[in-house]
């Protein structure tokens, strides 16, 4: 099934999961996913901008790193992350992502449920 971008719905959250800034998200509707998939969407993290440190239950989530550079706490653990890393945070597991530069980081993100 063909979803063009201009079908994506875009939200912007404010202290996103307790982060800071503003967080924007592209994505396409839960209606057009398989049912074991929450989300797919790109996601764009301005300067000074983040998604704060939560823990996913029953669901394994996947960032990719399209551009830009940012830090992410992967289980507790701070790691300095670039275009083309990827970061899985399994079920029963926290992670959060800040970006502190002058680029956008952007991240294809996917939630995917656990069986």
């Amino acid at each position: 099934m063909y979803i063009p971008s201009n079908e994506y719905i875009t939200e912007k959250r404010i202290t996103m999961r307790g982060g800071d800034g503003e967080v924007i998200l592209e994505h396409i509707s839960k209606t057009e996913l398989p049912v074991n998939v929450r989300l797919m969407a790109k996601i764009t993290l301005n300067k000074n901008c983040s998604i704060g440190y939560h823990v996913h239950e029953n669901e394994t989530e996947i960032f990719h790193f399209i551009s830009g550079n940012g830090i992410v706490s992967d289980n507790g653990t701070e790691k300095a992350v670039k275009c083309g890393d990827t970061l899985v945070t399994p079920s029963g597991c926290g992670h959060s992502v800040r970006n502190d530069n002058d680029e956008p980081l952007i991240i294809f993100a996917s939630i995917i449920l656990s069986k």
